[in-house]
């Protein structure tokens, strides 16, 4: 049958067939939703599937016993009501079911009121039951919710039940808790007062209040050692009525607030935070309404415009602090929001500020528009004085010069700085000093034209161009090396600008400089050193790139000069002849258009004027020649100057006096603009000058003269060499013979020391570092001259070669001579010395000149080389073939070969008997006696060579030599 849902939703399942009578009564009298089964199976699943408040059972059903059916329900509902109405009974089954426990029994002969009684209430107590187990189940979960502490207490605070999380947190059991005071529970023995809190609570929750409070436990250290963050706990206390209003218990509950303490705390931080960023940030927020009117003034507005909130609320609209027309109301309302508008107010002190406002719509509180304004004034600045400093760059970019920079810099500062007095000082390296560059006219009408500054630390502007640091004063009058009291100026800024100079600033008001001002001076003036920087790059690349092209002229030249040596010295190695070594050295300089005109000129035979030896270049330099005056006593031309002064003459341009000597205007007109003349000398002997000339002027620069007057001695060397190898091939020679009154002699020394004569043939062994001669001695022991020799610096070494018998009063001494010793100057210029004798009253020295080398010039040789010296006889002589012969065989001996033939000719190895023996000879010689006698035995076949198969001697073979 269908059933019917009444309000309270109370349901009765009623166990009957349809047109049984219980059906009809629960029907009529039950204000219940009825649910029917006809079988005892049938009302237990029934009973299974839904919730059922009262049973309404006969005892007999189709498949078991109302008392059985009774005992099946108790199985499975123990608490729900059952009303037994048995068609027919007895006090037997009455009993059976009570103790069933059915809890109305209503047999049949009772009236029909009586059991809609019992059924009523029965539902009335399925429904108490039902309540109460609703109440039941919202307890325990309530007291058994996993995320909270719970506990049951009595009314004097003692602990009853605990739930599992509780017991869970300290690791216990109900048991061990049960009984226990709930405020010395091991939860809050860490709590920071907590027992004391939590006594107090549970006085308050027995006198019937709920009482709330937070407990905050303090850090555990875990298993570990690490400190747990510390935790809040809210516990709530609620007393436990029974049906007389008594407190019976106390239910106590903690609930873990932790996370809610600490948002609340973050809260009340960002809270304070808030208001504190309001009252010091520097962008202002204003509210108004649609009028204008505001709502509210950050507290912060004193920042940009110098009122306070109350003052701006007083203004009355927001068009009074920020002008009319501020922004489109359309605009805004379609866009919601209008940013970075740009508008222009007023500060209470009067000045103008530039403000950046953006305008939302909102709906706080009155307000429907929020203004934020940011003061962008120093931006604005920094924007137009950076643009200006762009505009400087950009100047500074062309200027070429150092006072040109300075002077942009000075022109510029004001539109920059907005400061109206600049200067600017460079630096002199040569003077080591601080000069003025640049003054504008600010500052000469406050300060007055700016002084030089040394670049020490006395001065500010010294102070700082050493140190490197910028200096900026408030007032300019505290500081310590102010220089000028009197100035006008006050505030004052002086800025490095590198290592080239200091820039100035100042104004006649008190701290004028802001970081601003401070931060675009010093841009300024980096700017301006970075100039200053490129401007001394490019001078010195210029400066470099003209020292280079100086050096590739000067490489130029000096490669030509070196192709000119180069082919000199080729030419000078291939002539055998002076006259070829003259016109070689013509020739070269003259070729591939070096040089116009080159000649070469001697002193002639009577010495009065200069005989041209060659010339090359064009036909020109003959005529020339022809036209100047060479004369040695009247003439000016620069080869006569040279000839009589022995100096190199150089004449850079022609026209220079060209009217004042007459070989100018001769030299002009053939083209020739400069000159040089170097004398061709060796060891003092002249052999002529050597004279170049140019068709443009300063064509001989210092390496080029430098490179001919070596060249002048080239030349004379190797004239010189020509001679000496024409001298052993010419046969007439002069012979010239000289007395020596000279003490510096080393002869005459040792022949006045030891009271001797002491002589020698000629027979010099030239070598490296000096000569070695055999000397003759005579009245003398050649010991003692040893001796004296020895004690002599011209004498390296000294020893007895023959003579060494203590009554011997002559014999031969070999004396090693250090340089200069005067063969070997002779020997340079193709002069021989012949002899030598020395006395202690004077010494004669014989030379002989050949034909080729001048004998004036070799007298003036020997008359330098000593301090007093007559020339005693000048005769002429032929070389005879025994002359050549013995030339021929010393150019075949080595000089080994001759010292050792000398040692043993002069130490009487040839003598017979023998005055030395050979191994006496070889250890004089530090040699071995084999290699003594080798050399001898070359010698004599050499010798004998010469005289048998190239002189060819007859044989006779007639005598015999004893």
């Amino acid at each position: 049958m269908a059933s019917v849902r009444t309000v309270d939703d109370t349901q009765l399942l009623v166990v009957a067939d349809d047109g049984d009578r219980l059906s009809s009564v629960a029907e009529r009298e039950c204000d219940a939703e009825l649910l029917t089964a006809s079988t005892a199976d049938a009302a237990l699943e029934t009973l299974t599937e839904r919730p059922v408040d009262c049973i309404l059972t006969p005892h007999r059903l189709p498949d078991a016993s109302g008392l059985e059916f009774l005992e099946r329900v108790r199985e499975r509902e123990p608490d729900c009501p059952v009303v037994f109405a048995p068609s027919d009974g007895d006090e037997t089954l009455a009993s059976a079911a009570i103790t069933a426990g059915v809890t109305e029994y209503v047999p049949e002969g009772r009236r029909a009121t009586d059991l809609a009684a019992a059924i009523r209430r029965a539902l009335e107590t399925g429904r108490a039951k039902r309540k109460q187990r609703a109440q039941s189940r919202q307890f325990s979960a309530l007291f058994d919710d996993p995320k909270t502490y719970s506990w049951v207490l009595t009314p004097d605070g003692d602990v009853r039940r605990a739930n599992e999380v509780a017991l869970e947190a300290i690791d216990t059991t109900e048991t061990a808790v049960r009984g226990q005071s709930f405020a010395d529970l091991p939860w809050w023995r860490c709590a920071e007062a907590g027992q004391t809190v939590l006594e107090a609570a549970l006085e308050r929750a027995a006198a019937g209040e709920i009482v709330h409070r937070e407990v905050t436990q303090a850090q555990v250290a875990d298993e570990a050692g690490d400190a747990a963050d510390p935790r809040t706990l809210e516990v709530t206390i609620r007393p436990v009525y029974d049906d007389s209003e008594t407190v019976v218990s106390l239910l106590a509950r903690a609930t873990d607030v932790t996370e809610r303490v600490r948002l609340e705390q973050e809260l009340r931080e960002s809270e304070e935070l808030h208001r504190v960023t309001l009252n010091n940030m520097t962008d202002t927020v204003l509210i108004t309404n649609d009028a204008g009117e505001f709502t509210y003034v950050c507290p912060n507005v004193h920042f940009i415009f110098g009122y306070t909130d109350d003052e701006i609320h007083e203004m009355g609209t927001i068009d009074e602090l920020l002008g009319p027309d501020l922004f489109d109301r359309a605009a805004l309302e379609a866009d919601g929001v209008l940013t970075n508008i740009e508008c222009t107010a007023t500060d209470r002190a009067g000045r103008e500020r530039t403000l950046l406002v953006n305008v939302r719509e909102v709906s706080i509180q009155d307000g429907t528009l929020l203004y934020s304004c940011r003061d962008v004034t120093t931006r604005k600045h920094r924007e137009e004085a950076l643009t200006a400093l762009h505009r400087t760059t950009r100047k500074l970019l062309y200027a070429e010069t150092d006072r040109e920079i300075a002077d942009i810099i000075v022109e510029d500062a004001p539109e920059i700085l907005d400061l109206e007095a600049s200067g600017a000082y460079l630096f002199d390296t040569d003077d080591n000093v601080l000069r003025p560059a640049a003054v504008s006219s600010g500052l000469t009408r406050l300060h007055g034209p700016l002084s030089q500054r040394r670049a020490t630390t006395d001065s500010i502007a010294g102070g700082v161009f050493v140190e490197g640091q910028s200096r900026f004063f408030a007032d300019i009058h505290d500081a310590e090396t102010l220089s000028d009291p009197t100035t006008d100026l006050r505030s004052g800024g002086f800025v490095p600008l590198g290592d080239h100079g200091v820039f100035v600033v100042g104004s006649p008001v008190v701290d004028a400089f802001d970081d601003v001002a401070r931060e675009l001076t010093d841009l300024v003036a980096t700017t301006a050193a970075a100039a200053l920087d490129r401007v001394e790059r490019e001078r010195t690349l210029r400066e470099r790139d003209r020292e280079l092209k100086q050096r590739n002229r000067e490489l130029t030249r000096l490669n030509r000069v070196n192709e000119i040596i180069r082919e000199l010295d080729a030419a000078l190695v291939r002539a055998e002849t002076r006259a070829e070594i003259e016109a070689a050295v013509c020739e070269r300089l003259t070729s591939a258009d070096r040089f116009s005109f080159a000649w070469i000129g001697s002193s002639d035979v009577t010495d009065e004027r200069l005989a041209v030896n060659a010339h090359g270049g064009t036909g020109r330099g003959q005529d020339y020649l022809d036209s100047v005056s060479l004369s040695l006593a009247e003439g000016c031309e620069p080869a006569v100057l040279t000839a009589t002064t022995r100096d190199v003459t150089v004449v850079s341009n022609v026209v220079d006096q060209l009217h004042d000597e007459p070989w100018r205007s001769e030299a002009l007109a053939r083209e020739y603009q400069s000159i040089t003349s170097v004398p061709l000398a060796y060891d003092q002997f002249s052999y002529g000058v050597l004279t170049v000339y140019a068709d443009q002027p300063d064509a001989f620069d210092e390496v080029t003269r430098t490179v001919l007057a070596e060249l002048g001695e080239t030349i004379a060397a190797a004239i010189a060499a020509a001679e000496r190898k024409q001298a052993l091939l010419t046969d007439s020679r002069t012979r010239l013979e000289f007395d020596v009154f000279d003490d510096g002699f080393v002869f005459s020394r040792l022949a006045q020391a030891t009271d001797c004569v002491l002589s020698f043939d000629g027979g010099v062994r030239l070598h490296e570092d000096g000569a070695a001669v055999f000397a003759t001695v005579t009245n003398a022991s050649p010991d003692v001259v040893a001796d004296a020799a020895d004690e002599l610096v011209a004498v390296e070494r000294a020893q007895v070669i023959s003579g060494t018998e203590p009554s011997t009063e002559n014999g031969t001494v070999l004396l090693e001579l250090s340089a200069p010793f005067l063969a070997l100057q002779l020997a340079d210029h193709g002069v021989v010395l012949h002899s030598v004798e020395a006395t202690p009253e004077q010494t004669r020295i014989v030379v002989d000149v050949p034909q080729t080398v001048d004998a004036n010039a070799s007298i003036d040789v020997v008359s330098h080389a000593f301090s007093d010296v007559e020339l005693h006889a000048k005769r002429s002589v032929d070389r005879t073939a025994a002359s050549d012969r013995r030339a021929e065989l010393l150019e075949r001996l080595t000089d080994r070969q001759l010292e050792v033939v000398q040692l043993a000719y002069y130490g009487g190895y040839f003598e017979s008997p023998r005055d030395r023996s050979g191994a006496e000879i070889a250890d004089t010689l530090g040699i071995s006696p084999a290699a003594f006698y080798r050399h001898i035995r070359t010698v004599q076949r050499t010798l004998f060579t010469i005289l048998f198969e190239e002189i060819g001697l007859p044989a006779n073979t007639t005598s015999r030599v004893e």
